[in-house]
């Protein structure tokens, strides 16, 4: 894996630490990274940050390996844990960390699962139909495409994926099946591919992309986890806390955006003159609308390129 290691990139790196960092400037400050991967940014924080103690999650227990061996040279300042990053009041407790002073979550695939082909991510090669990010996991994608219903495989990939053949698509799926199981990648993207018509086929990207969005959502119940953590996080930030999202396709960022400004705009009825206190909001935008990485980044790590960062800071103390 050293391949892998070495060419690792973290999106918007420089933005995420300069987020970040100015809450981190204070004895024992705790930084948590709900999406650990390959410790790409939290290695950055730590190294910046010397004042700040590294909660890292990640259901993946092969990443977990590589980041505690990448991160070995910061000794008991690193605390791993294998866990979905909506078990976050969980972990906390059994670190015995009531409030934490800053938290990322870096949402979607980490370069080790794209890389490893025998997870079953990547369309553009043959391999396993797997799509689980741990393989604790008891749902593959297999699992999915070889015993839903068509209704039901079509609203996951209409939803999920946002694609607009997804009924033909299933029901291609559900015929093909009647004919031989689904075991790998290569004849599922070659049965999506007859479903849908030729002239979109030659101009709207690859035709499997959204499908294999939407399996991968639901194999790992992303944006029901994603759901989770939000109120959970935000409440764990103590006053001056702060937290970044990456998201990376509108599902995940229209979740993210209407969290952190629920918990941005005051809670006092609109008739009285003044906010009472306790009904201010809970916290303060740092970043006005979704920031994009600029092309620069794009050229040199080009699965940044749908990135999505947002941000914001505690303003009052949580209840």
């Amino acid at each position: 894996m050293v391949g892998v290691r070495d060419t690792h990139v973290p999106v918007m790196a420089g933005r995420v630490l300069e987020l970040l960092a100015p809450a981190l400037d204070v004895p024992g400050a705790v930084y948590v990274d709900g999406t650990l991967g390959l410790a790409g940014h939290a290695r950055l924080i730590l190294e910046n940050c010397p004042s700040a103690i590294l909660i890292g999650i990640d259901r993946d227990p092969h990443a977990l390996d590589i980041a505690r061996e990448r991160l070995a040279e910061f000794g008991d300042r690193v605390q791993l844990y294998q866990s979905t990053y909506d078990e976050l009041p969980e972990v906390l407790e059994e670190a015995g960390i009531p409030r934490v002073q800053a938290v990322l979550l870096d949402l979607g695939l980490s370069s080790l699962q794209i890389n490893h082909e025998e997870r079953g991510f990547a369309y553009s090669i043959d391999s396993p139909l797997d799509m689980r990010m741990s393989p604790d996991d008891p749902t593959t994608a297999a699992d999915l495409v070889n015993t839903l219903t068509r209704p039901e495989l079509a609203r996951i990939l209409r939803v999920y994926g946002e694609e607009r053949f997804a009924d033909r698509i299933a029901g291609r799926i559900v015929a093909e099946r009647e004919r031989e199981a689904f075991t790998t990648s290569a004849r599922l993207v070659a049965t999506i591919a007859d479903a849908i018509p030729a002239a979109v086929r030659a101009t709207g990207g690859h035709p499997a992309k959204r499908t294999f969005q939407a399996l991968r959502i639901a194999v790992n119940a992303e944006l029901d986890s994603l759901a989770g953590v939000l109120p959970a996080a935000i409440e764990a930030l103590a006053l001056g806390g702060r937290i970044a999202v990456l998201a990376y396709h509108s599902l995940e960022d229209r979740l993210v955006k209407d969290a952190l400004r629920t918990a941005s705009t005051d809670r006092a009825p609109r008739d009285l003159p003044f906010i009472p206190e306790g009904f201010g909001p809970d916290l303060r935008l740092l970043t006005h609308g979704a920031e994009r990485p600029n092309e620069s980044e794009v050229a040199v790590n080009p699965r940044a390129a749908s990135a999505r960062l947002r941000a914001a800071e505690r303003i009052q103390e949580a209840a």
